[in-house]
């Protein structure tokens, strides 16, 4: 039996020989998926990043990784699946970021060395979180694709890890208490609770802060749920301290960026993905976000908080 996937690989062979637009798409989309293309892609370029802009590169592999699994995870449409992988060719796959690394036999333990190198950040809040954000990215990356957890690209992302420095590094507020990771629904609840508060608070400074709280708790979440318990429990500090600085608000100084237009359109949509030009894909926050975002309100499973972030997602994506 067919799936949706292989019925409309298999119509788009059949017109034209896969020579039209759509039949290229489908196949460069169904290779994606199947082989986890975006995943190995990603990985790669977290490995590398340190070597070339550690920030926006680590972003630029984390997002492919991010795209990835909010394809399978919220089983989009295969043309929006396909947009997005045609996103990734035009722009960062053909780039030296995600060249092959040289071959070496995968390591067999490799999420304890990029948690013990998370945990030795010591609750120090770094960069917005995006130590734990990318470790957590890796580790779910290599999961898939445990023959890329080869020495070199575990080194290349401890390294990225360990780029990371300290970012309004506050004490965090007594009453910025999370419950842990482990709970899976409650976690996500505060999590996209104080996502939705940073909406309202931050509206004319950019949607940043929402968007790290949604990408930095999910991370947590994630992990815990991958059995990574005390790799999420050594964040709890920074991520108290991230808490924290979101419920201040805009500081003195602090730069005003004008909203996102009022939209109905969302990244579960096919159309969201068709209306983004070749070119507007930043440094990924338009993969990692939604990610986040879809993977929390799945667990959460809370239809009133739901609706109340749906009202105004717009501002974030």
């Amino acid at each position: 039996m067919f799936t949706r996937r292989q019925f409309a690989f298999s119509a788009a062979s059949l017109i034209g020989g896969c020579t039209t637009d759509l039949g290229r798409r489908l196949i460069a989309e169904e290779k994606s998926i199947t082989d986890k293309r975006l995943v190995h892609l990603g990985l790669n370029a977290l490995a590398r990043s340190p070597e070339m802009n550690y920030f926006a590169d680590g972003h630029r592999g984390a997002a492919m990784i991010s795209a990835h699994l909010m394809c399978v995870d919220n089983q989009l449409q295969d043309a929006a699946a396909a947009r997005i992988t045609e996103l990734f060719d035009l722009n960062w796959a053909p780039s030296k970021l995600c060249k092959p690394f040289p071959d070496q036999d995968p390591m067999e333990d490799p999420a304890k060395k990029i948690g013990e190198t998370l945990a030795a950040g010591g609750g120090v809040l770094r960069q917005v979180g995006h130590d734990a954000i990318f470790a957590m990215h890796a580790i779910k990356g290599f999961r898939l694709l445990p023959e890329t957890a080869t020495p070199a690209r575990v080194d290349g992302i401890c390294n990225l890890i360990r780029a990371f420095t300290p970012w309004r590094d506050v004490e965090p507020d007594d009453d910025v208490d999370p419950p842990p990771f482990s709970d899976a629904s409650a976690a996500s609840r505060f999590i996209l609770q104080e996502a939705s508060d940073a909406i309202d608070r931050f509206s004319g400074f950019g949607q940043g802060f929402a968007g790290h709280m949604l990408t930095f708790g999910q991370s947590l979440v994630e992990l815990a749920a991958m059995g990574d318990v005390e790799w999420a429990e050594s964040c709890r500090t920074s991520f108290r301290k991230y808490v924290t600085v979101t419920r201040s608000g805009p500081q003195p100084g602090d730069r005003k960026i004008k909203d996102h237009a009022i939209s109905k359109l969302r990244p579960n949509q096919v159309k969201y993905w068709q209306n983004r030009g070749k070119q507007s894909l930043g440094i990924g926050h338009v993969f990692k976000y939604p990610y986040a975002y879809y993977d929390l309100l799945e667990r959460a499973n809370d239809p009133e908080l739901e609706k109340q972030l749906e009202e105004k997602a717009w501002q974030i994506f």
